[in-house]
């Protein structure tokens, strides 16, 4: 019988595999093209559209690694951003 250490029940997915980073999902994506945007059209109904977007696909990446991560430290990072991102609305 191996112990498993709390670095293992952090870092590792189920297959033993160290997972900090992973390829971007489609909610990441669409956030950050919705972000770049922004930066480029500042003022107006799009600009919104686009704030819009970018929180909505940020908190549904967010929500998608809480309950589905591979590991507790991808479950955590998905806490914290969707604590930031509801923070950033609020104050």
């Amino acid at each position: 019988m191996t112990d498993t250490t709390v670095f293992d029940k952090f870092f590792r997915n189920s297959e033993g595999e160290i997972v900090i980073a992973q390829p971007p999902n489609l909610p990441i994506i669409i956030w950050f093209a919705a972000t770049f945007l922004q930066l480029i059209l500042t003022t107006g109904k799009i600009h919104t559209l686009l704030d819009a977007i970018a929180f909505g696909s940020l908190f549904t990446w967010a929500w998608l690694e809480i309950f589905e991560g591979v590991n507790y430290f991808r479950k955590t990072l998905g806490f914290c951003v969707l604590i930031a991102a509801i923070a950033s609305r609020i104050w």
